[in-house]
Formats: structure tokens, sequence, C-alpha cells
């Protein structure tokens, strides 16, 4: 799996990960998937998502463990009675929705593996438009 329990320790402690996540590893695997996924929809168009969440080790990017476990985490509490800790949560899911969107617009560029085209180019999904052609016949 692309995300280790180490990888928690750097967000919420050890016992307060198994209350979050109900002492259930299938509870906490299936969020990690849905955080894969969401993150990958806005990775997608330009990187290789496949790469990114099929590294293991120190060839992680980083900020992409530490943002799925942020948004891991946020899908766990959400399932939780009455909301337990959600404000510390939602704040960090928002910090890294931030952030993909930042990637997506081209705001921000990470260090991370681009879409190879079936020729061997690399894919920067960059889409050109103008605005109408303006047309001054008085």
């Amino acid at each position: 799996m692309f995300i280790t329990d180490d990888d928690y320790k750097v967000v919420i402690g050890e016992s307060a990960l198994k209350v979050i996540s109900q002492a259930s590893d299938e509870n906490r695997k299936n969020a990690e998937l849905e955080a894969i996924e969401e993150i990958s929809g806005y990775l997608r168009p330009t990187y290789d998502c496949e790469a990114i969440f099929s590294a293991k080790k120190k060839a992680r990017n980083r900020l992409i463990v530490m943002y799925t476990v942020d948004v891991a985490l946020y899908h766990l509490v959400a399932s939780l009675p009455q909301k337990m800790g959600i404000e510390i949560r939602k704040e960090r899911y928002e910090r890294a929705i931030e952030w993909l969107e930042g990637v997506q617009a081209g705001k921000i560029v990470p260090d991370l593996p681009l879409v190879e085209e079936p020729d061997g180019s690399v894919s920067n999904a960059t889409i050109f438009h103008s605005d109408p052609r303006l047309r001054h016949n008085w």
C-alpha cells in the first residue's frame, strides 16, 4: 500500500488513529483508497498517478504522502459519531484540496512523473484558447 503506519505518525498519534479508524484496518485501507482516488482526480490529466501511488519508501513524494494521509483521516473522521476532532481534520483537508487545485491550475508544479503518451512524448495537458474574435463592423 502507498501509505504506511509511520506516515500517520507525522499527522496523528497512534492512539488517536485507532479511535478514528475504529480499530479497523479495513476502515483505514478503504479511506486510503478513497483518498488516493480523490487526489488522482486532480492529478490524472497531467501526472502519472499509477507511478505516483506505486512508488515505495523514499521514492514517494512527501507532500503527496502527507496530503493522502490528511484526506484519508478526513474521511475517517466523517464516519465518527458526533464528528469528534473534525475541526483540525477539515482544516488540513481544505489545505490539501487547495494545494491540489493549485497543481491542477498549473500554479504549483510538484516534482511528480508526467503522463507519457503512446509515442513516448510527455503530455503537459495545457489547453490553449482565446476569447471570441471581435468584429468592429459599424
